[in-house]
């Protein structure tokens, strides 16, 4: 291990890669319009380029925890930077949607590699006492990546085209790598031996689950192949996951996913609460990008400008947040956070008329946005990893990363077959002109005020996510004092360099 660990450098070294592999969950709602019409697909096709992704992130996240800390995480984090820059330009070069696709899985096999290591780096070289700042600036980087990635997906866009919006990643992702390489410190490991029966349960019942959600409108709910069914395959795939937990808490040898840390009340309600905090955010981008560009007529860029109140606010709170969370309970900041992301979804979803006059309005729900997501990652992310420390630092850190994906995948499944079941309704031809709508440029104007209206339902699923998700932050715990704490690589009586007090 390094004599002496300087915690920031460290940190600023790993926002880096997990900044840039967040803001790809986002980047691309902006250009599926333009990747619609450039690899001739339709909108389930492009929704899927972020379902695989988000499904090929979340689902080694229980495993690639335990990686890091049986081979140290600097090691995975570097891999896991290496396969995603590798993918993103592959990504760039893909002339089929299916090539696309294939593409952005491996890009997220790379991010599930990658972001478990952040946090439990940050959980080894930080104090509780003083995790907060840190997690501050993780959790700012979750919020405004997630936040910035229409922005920047929007100029890049319009100036280049939509390949560019992977290609940028490159360069990024080779700084990340030396900065880590430079800076994150090498620390012991704990052996792990892996569980792969529970791996397979995990990942087959995700994919049942998550391929019936966002398919189920293509197969009309009913067969998709043979016998096998829309509601069968989510039946199916829910029983593999209760058998999972199943296996998870009689089987032998160690768990993929350590029930026993579900004991600790702050870290079993952090895990669900982030879990919606993922539906909400993830789903409440696409209703909006499709809105702006195909009712209001906006260009990518100027779509993504409406998005601007949305990550500064983020940006700019977030230190203040970090200071309040180490004073202040997190279940007022978190609450509050919650509670002013659902309101600024339910101001969207009364405010998205065919009137692009009005566009100016959206800006208020957009600020509202950003107060509510600067409030929210930081005080959840500190209440789950307060009491993790050694070995647990790499599983919880795994649990929790797994559950904000999880949530994001299934966002993103239930708004794509929440939006397609709208735009069959509301759209005056029901299903065959919802299928035009989507590879069109704007709607003409008799297909606005019903495209609108699908659009505007839609976003009260993550309205929902986020509301659920204050009802469970109500219950947090108060924190519990902690022993005096070392740094993990500082000799005894030797205070860590750079330390945040």
């Amino acid at each position: 291990m390094n004599p002496v660990v300087k915690p920031n450098r460290a940190l600023w070294s790993l926002v880096i890669g997990f900044f840039m592999i967040l803001m790809d969950t986002t980047i691309v709602t902006v250009a599926n319009p333009r990747i619609m019409k450039a690899l001739d697909a339709d909108i389930n096709q492009v929704m899927w380029a972020t379902s695989a992704y988000l499904l090929a992130y979340a689902v080694p996240l229980l495993v690639t925890g335990r990686l890091g800390d049986r081979f140290g995480p600097k090691r995975i984090y570097l891999l896991g930077l290496l396969v995603f820059t590798a993918s993103s330009a592959w990504a760039g070069f893909a002339t089929s949607v299916e090539l696309l696709i294939i593409a952005r899985a491996v890009q997220g096999l790379g991010a599930a590699l990658l972001t478990p290591q952040t946090m439990a780096v940050i959980t080894r070289i930080f104090p509780p006492q003083s995790r907060g700042r840190a997690m501050s600036v993780w959790g700012a980087a979750a919020a405004v990546a997630t936040l910035v990635g229409p922005i920047l997906g929007g100029f890049i866009v319009d100036a280049w085209d939509w390949e560019w919006i992977f290609f940028v990643n490159v360069p990024i992702g080779i700084i990340g790598m030396v900065a880590a390489w430079r800076f994150v410190p090498t620390f012991d490991t704990h052996s792990h031996r892996f569980d792969l029966p529970g791996v397979a349960l995990w990942a087959i019942g995700m994919f049942a689950v998550v391929f019936a959600i966002q398919e189920g409108e293509s197969f009309n709910w009913g067969t998709i192949v043979g016998p096998v069914t829309v509601i069968g395959l989510l039946i199916f795939g829910l029983v593999v996951l209760a058998v999972f937990l199943g296996w998870q808490r009689l089987g032998r040898g160690e768990p993929l996913l350590p029930l026993r840390l579900f004991g600790d009340r702050n870290f079993a309600l952090a895990n669900a609460a982030i879990s919606l905090v993922g539906v909400a955010i993830t789903a409440s981008a696409l209703p909006m990008m499709f809105y702006y560009q195909l009712v209001l007529g906006f260009t990518p860029t100027r779509a993504a400008l409406q998005t601007i109140p949305t990550a500064v606010l983020s940006g700019l709170l977030a230190p203040v947040v970090g200071r309040l969370v180490d004073r202040v309970h997190p279940r007022i900041l978190a609450t509050s956070g919650l509670v002013l992301l659902a309101a600024s979804m339910g101001l969207f979803a009364a405010w998205m008329v065919p009137d692009e006059t009005l566009w100016w309005r959206l800006l208020i729900p957009a600020a509202l946005m950003g107060v509510g997501s600067s409030f929210t990652y930081s005080p959840i992310g500190t209440t789950a990893t307060y009491n993790l420390a050694g070995p647990d630092a790499g599983a919880g850190s795994g649990i929790y990363n797994s559950m904000r994906q999880v949530g994001a995948v299934v966002g993103s499944a239930a708004i794509a077959a929440l939006m397609q079941v709208q735009l069959a309704v509301h759209l005056p031809g029901g299903a065959a002109a919802a299928s035009a709508a989507e590879s069109s440029g704007r709607l003409p104007q008799a297909m606005q005020a019903g495209f609108s209206t699908a659009m505007a339902i839609s976003l009260l699923l993550p309205a929902a996510a986020s509301l659920v998700g204050a009802v469970i932050t109500v219950f947090f715990a108060a924190r519990a004092e902690r022993q005096p704490w070392r740094p993990p690589s500082a000799p005894a009586g030797q205070a860590s360099a750079d330390a945040v007090h």
